[in-house]
């Protein structure tokens, strides 16, 4: 088997656009995806790697929804 080097950044990129187009045909046809995000606590990773996302979205034209809870919520109330 034979080592192949994928360029990161530039797959991204091409992901994201055909993504972009699929996202704009479902607008068209009066379906706006949207991604929710659950946060339970104050993980510094955590925040970040919501933040990524929530980026990503905007670029796609995809709607996010970021819920916030505090550290102590319980799985219950979460599912709830």
């Amino acid at each position: 088997m034979t080592a192949r080097i994928i360029d990161g950044k530039a797959l991204s990129k091409q992901l994201r656009e055909g993504f972009k187009t699929r996202v704009g045909a479902l607008v068209a046809q009066g379906v706006t995806p949207g991604l929710a995000v659950i946060l339970v606590g104050d993980n510094p990773a955590s925040r970040v790697y919501v933040g990524n996302k929530v980026k990503a979205c905007e670029e796609c034209g995809v709607r996010s929804f970021h819920i916030a809870l505090p550290e102590d919520t319980l799985e219950s109330e979460v599912l709830a």
